[in-house]
């Protein structure tokens, strides 16, 4: 009986133990490099495992980071940039041969363990998206003849902006054009090649947008009373919590409870221009470090308390060329030269003590302001790049006016900013209204090289852009 009774305390605690493992998720890192003053990727890696980072996302597949990061222990997550999607979705060929030149040639001493097939397609301003589902199922099938499909996962991170509903997260829900056409076709294939959907979730965006109407303190994981969810009773202390189940709530509306979830982006802005509330370190040590506590110390959501976190924090460095506000070039980690911008805690043992604070005073050390900050209350507005051709620019011009919902109305025959009647005139002037329309969000005056960011109103003939206030 004493043996028994010993056994059976002995399968107890390695039962409980098992449930602790399972409530805790993983923190990695994105590494961006959009900027031209950043460490060597060897130094890199040595920074990655000096601060105990051991899962990073790139996005791309650059042979020099690769290399670097061969025999590190880091795993990694690669990417297909959205413009070889059409060419992976149209040839099973193209595909062997990208996953050959990218994939097996540094597998298994690089630890790749997932591939992200384009970012944030749905809002791609070339219009990539029907492409997406059947590039994802190319790239699988060059898996598959590698023998590597059970070791690297495949999926596609979607911005939080596919969905058409949010709050209150149970009553969250895919934008309708979406689903049939490319959300099911996705989600059946994350679900029969055991994969997760990956989401990027930034509630600085949400709150610098109602400010009035979202406590700071719920957006950085701070003591607050909490939101009562009107749908389900649930109770929630953080807005990215809310976000995340928002986004399981459109799973299951169309019936996909059982795909699991990795946050593949978030963070928040150390600094940014004058109408980006909440930009600060401050807040960014809070946000980032709570987040990490969240992540590492805690369970999951409130809808889904079993299933652990997993997050890439966005982002390693400040990116110095980084278009676009002020706040795109300071979600960095690290500046160039290695020194934090803020101390935060990375691993299971730094988030069950300490601080979240800002560590620099330094002023050689500022946060990248470049041209943006410049702007008058922080504006900013975009428009076509007069060096893009013709048809790149008609593309652009036909998708912000069409797909992307711009108010195009100003520039049709007759309008107020019909003249001048020039390709270029009438592409600024929808650029910017999609760019407005969409709160200046990351991404969003690209057009695949057709626009850039300005800091001083546009104006052509009698037409004045309008702002987004």
């Amino acid at each position: 009986m004493a043996s028994q009774a010993f056994y059976l305390i002995v399968s107890i605690i390695v039962l409980l133990s098992a449930i602790v493992v399972s409530g805790s998720g993983s923190v990695g890192i994105n590494y961006g490099r959009v900027a031209n003053n950043l460490p060597s990727p060897e130094k890199v890696v040595e920074l990655l495992k000096s601060q105990g980072i051991n899962k990073v996302k790139l996005y791309d597949t650059d042979a020099t980071v690769l290399t670097a990061l061969a025999d590190s222990g880091i795993t990694v997550v690669v990417a297909l940039p959205n413009e070889l999607l059409s060419s992976t979705a149209a040839d099973q060929s193209f595909a062997d041969n990208w996953v050959e030149a990218n994939i097996t040639k540094f597998y298994p001493k690089t630890k790749i363990e997932a591939i992200a097939v384009g970012n944030e397609v749905f809002v791609d301003p070339a219009n990539t998206t029907k492409y997406l589902v059947p590039a994802m199922k190319n790239i699988h099938a060059s898996l598959v003849k590698s023998k590597l499909d059970s070791a690297i996962k495949i999926s596609s991170p979607i911005a939080f902006s596919a969905l058409k509903t949010s709050y209150p997260s149970s009553a969250g829900s895919f934008k309708p054009e979406l689903i049939e056409p490319v959300i099911k076709p996705m989600l059946d294939f994350l679900k029969q090649t055991g994969s997760y959907l990956m989401v990027n979730a930034y509630p600085f965006f949400a709150y610098t947008a109602n400010s009035d109407q979202i406590s700071l303190d719920y957006a950085l994981f701070k003591e607050n009373p909490g939101v009562v969810d009107s749908g389900n009773g649930l109770k929630y202390s953080s807005l990215f919590e809310a976000q995340i189940d928002a986004v399981f709530a459109a799973m299951s509306a169309i019936q996909y409870d059982d795909v699991k979830m990795v946050v593949t982006e978030t963070g928040w802005p150390s600094m940014g221009d004058q109408d980006e509330k909440g930009a600060s370190e401050s807040n960014a040590a809070s946000y980032n470090g709570n987040l990490v506590r969240k992540v590492l110390t805690g369970n999951g959501t409130p809808l889904r308390p079993q299933d652990p976190l997993n997050v890439y924090l966005f982002a390693l460095f400040n990116e110095n060329q980084k278009p676009g506000p002020t706040s795109e070039r300071n979600y960095g980690l690290f500046y160039p030269n290695e020194q934090k911008v803020y101390t935060i805690p990375l691993t299971k043992e730094e988030a069950k003590t300490g601080e979240s604070t800002p560590v620099n005073t330094n002023t050689s050390l500022a946060p990248v302001a470049g041209e943006v900050s410049k702007a008058k209350v922080g504006q900013t507005w975009c428009v076509a790049n007069e060096k893009a051709d013709e048809k790149k620019l008609q593309a652009a011009l036909d998708y912000a006016c069409g797909e992307g919902e711009a108010d195009c109305s100003p520039i049709q025959p007759g309008a107020t900013c019909y003249n001048p009647n020039t390709l270029e005139a009438h592409a600024s002037y929808a650029f910017n209204s999609y760019y407005q329309k969409n709160t200046r969000a990351t991404g969003t005056c690209e057009f695949g090289g057709a626009a850039y960011v300005v800091t001083q109103r546009p104006t052509y003939g009698n037409c004045e852009f309008p702002t987004g206030h």
